[in-house]
């Protein structure tokens, strides 16, 4: 006889245990992504009481309470009443979304959420940001301690959203006293996520600007829902950095990887990526190649001494990675057919950068001539 879905039986548990004297926890953007692992994750602890989903559609977690509605809706304040803790992870970082649009989504879909969690009673907001609100440096220390001034500017994609949401989570608690908020910052994230950063690794070659220190720190989907969840349950506060141990400098990447480098000056780099980013050929800025040039590490300190340990290496977390890629081919950002993803990485660096104009310009007048 099979066994029952592991949503029915987190179901039946927590219908047939005994009383949990745990938190009632929030989650926002709670059907897909992080969201929906961190939903699985808390629904399935023995310390959580209940979970409650909120998002714009009804995700798979049978053990969660579920409420459609977007964040930015002020009605959310009815549906975050009783709850110990709110989970924010309602952002879009997607690179195809119209910039304006996206922005207004997370800052607006933040400030509401923050404005109803005090309104309803709540007494912790759960924020989740990134490591690249720290910027990427070439004077960066390795690593950065949590504490570290945010030196990073919006000139990467969804980074000036990810630095309004850290200036909303400073203000809140003067604003609201009683709500305390915890910022958590991921470093490189990868598992089932698309990012400029892991779009990087789709490269027939891996971009690198002469001059440049690159130190790559990856953050596993699975540690950062564990550090939430230690955020979750008390366990650490304040602002966070999570990510794996120790980083892995270029050279190292490359080995790992299999993957040649191809290697351009400065100028000629961000040059050509802000003009074709300009002209609307590719949804990266040029301000994403910074992440690739100059370390952003962060230690974890906090988490650390709290007891918290990631369960996933660089190395392992580089492998799952590139087998999640396998088969995808972008330049500059863009995803291109294999053809001429080929033809790009076989004629080098420059052809791989400038060479993506005449592809998409290709492409287009084909598309005219049909």
């Amino acid at each position: 006889m099979s066994s029952p879905d592991p949503q029915v039986r987190a179901a039946r548990n927590h219908s047939t245990s005994p009383a949990v004297r745990g938190p009632v926890v929030v989650v926002t953007g709670a059907a897909s992504g992080v969201g929906a692992l961190l939903t699985e994750r808390l629904a399935a602890s023995e310390e959580i009481k209940q979970v409650i989903a909120i998002d714009e559609r009804r995700g798979e977690c049978a053990a969660a309470q579920w409420h459609i509605l977007d964040v930015r809706d002020p009605a959310i304040a009815e549906k975050l009443r009783g709850a110990d803790v709110v989970v924010h992870l309602a952002l879009d970082l997607d690179l195809e979304t119209d910039p304006a649009a996206r922005s207004a989504y997370n800052v607006r879909g933040t400030q509401t959420v923050l404005t109803a969690a005090a309104a309803a009673g709540v007494h912790r907001v759960v924020l989740c940001t990134s490591a690249m609100v720290y910027g990427a440096l070439p004077d960066n220390e390795l690593p950065l301690s949590e504490d570290a001034e945010l030196r990073a500017t919006a000139e990467a994609t969804g980074v000036g959203d990810l630095l309004e949401v850290e200036r909303l989570a400073r203000r809140a608690p003067r604003a609201h006293p009683g709500l305390n908020v915890t910022v958590v910052r991921p470093g490189v994230l990868v598992g089932g996520t698309d990012t400029a950063l892991t779009r990087y690794f789709e490269s027939p070659r891996l971009l690198v600007v002469a001059g440049s220190r690159p130190a790559w720190q990856f953050c596993h989907v699975e540690d950062l829902c564990s550090a939430l969840e230690y955020a979750v349950l008390e366990k650490v506060e304040g602002e966070l950095a999570v990510g794996c141990d120790g980083w892995l400098e270029q050279e190292e990447v490359e080995e790992l990887s299999g993957i040649r480098r191809m290697e351009l000056p400065s100028a000629v780099a961000l040059g050509a990526a802000a003009r074709l980013h300009r002209i609307g050929l590719t949804p990266s800025p040029a301000g994403d190649l910074a992440y690739t040039m100059y370390p952003w590490v962060v230690s974890g300190s906090r988490l650390h001494d709290a007891g918290w340990r990631p369960q996933w290496t660089n190395e392992e977390v580089l492998a799952e990675l590139l087998e999640e890629v396998s088969g995808r081919h972008t330049v500059v950002g863009r995803r291109l057919g294999r053809k001429d993803a080929t033809a790009a990485g076989a004629a080098g660096a420059t052809v791989a950068l400038l060479g993506a104009a005449a592809v998409v310009r290709r492409a287009r007048k084909a598309r005219r001539r049909i």
